[in-house]
């Protein structure tokens, strides 16, 4: 066995070398888009803190989720939150795999480039939902006689900023309209769904994005609506994205070393139309 390992550890490592020196060239290339993407998400958490202040608890609306799935009760209630982190974590993890694995048909970078195009545009539409109308939050913290459930008047500018976290993301009450956890599980489950290779492992994502929409309700974390609207609107929002986004170079097919598109040059268009015209009985003279 130290023999063995021995023996693969510099071949992993030149391996893990090679996909860096690929990936960092793809960096510098696209990292406006990666770095535009991750502020967005400090500027979604901002806006879910701000409505927070907007927030007014009051009676539960009726839910026919809540009338058909039993309570999990506060103590439950981070059952949901250990699924979402498991699905997180593994998708985050599996993205990394092209590191490692000889099986390689993603480029990170671009991965995660496209990723964040679904995750912005989705949160996006989130944002102006719950904007527009604040529902009284399910939550055990959002209901009336809980002190978490109203924020008061910001002190300055700096307490609305940091956003308190991670108390403010855990604890945020009035950003129901749509689940942003169903958000980030849909398009981690489609991604796979399109550039992973193991059958059993997509029909697992696609159950535990059920699994979770469903403790998310039964934690009362969301009311129903919140799941459905992010069902169908997620969905469509991967849709659009894939339709305006050109499709990913599949490594497996020999795309490894292409890391951009392949453009023609003025010699290689030329040689094959020499070729077709040969093939076709067509001859030039020297002045054509």
């Amino acid at each position: 066995m130290p023999f063995y390992l021995a023996r693969e550890a510099p071949k992993l490592w030149r391996k893990i070398c090679l996909e860096m020196s690929i990936e960092l060239k793809l960096l510098f290339e696209n990292w406006k888009y990666l770095l535009g993407g991750l502020i967005f998400q400090y500027l979604h958490g901002l806006a879910a803190r701000g409505v927070h202040y907007l927030h007014r608890p009051g009676p539960l609306l009726h839910d026919i989720g809540f009338n058909l799935i039993p309570e999990l009760g506060q103590e439950k209630g981070s059952i949901s939150e250990t699924i979402f982190a498991f699905i997180f974590i593994s998708f985050v993890l599996w993205t990394f795999h092209p590191f490692i694995y000889q099986n390689k048909k993603i480029h990170t970078v671009l991965l995660w480039c496209r990723v964040l195009a679904c995750l912005v545009a989705s949160q996006i539409l989130r944002i102006v939902t719950f904007y527009s109308t604040q529902l009284p939050g399910p939550n055990y913290h959002c209901r009336e006689g809980s002190k978490l459930s109203r924020l008061p008047p910001p002190r300055s500018v700096i307490e609305v900023v940091l956003i308190n976290f991670p108390r403010g993301v855990f604890y945020g009450c009035g950003d129901l309209i749509f689940s942003s956890h169903m958000i980030f599980t849909l398009t981690f489950v489609s991604t796979y769904q399109k550039h992973g290779t193991k059958r059993f492992v997509k029909q697992c994502a696609w159950l535990l994005a059920v699994v979770q929409s469903v403790l998310i309700v039964a934690s009362r974390k969301h009311y129903t609506v919140d799941v459905v609207v992010a069902w169908y609107t997620v969905t469509l929002v991967i849709f659009f994205v894939d339709k305006k986004l050109p499709e990913l170079p599949d490594r497996s097919m020999g795309a490894s070393q292409q890391m951009l598109p392949v453009v023609s040059r003025d010699w290689e268009v030329k040689g094959k139309e020499e070729q077709y015209n040969l093939l076709n009985g067509i001859t030039l003279n020297g002045a054509d």
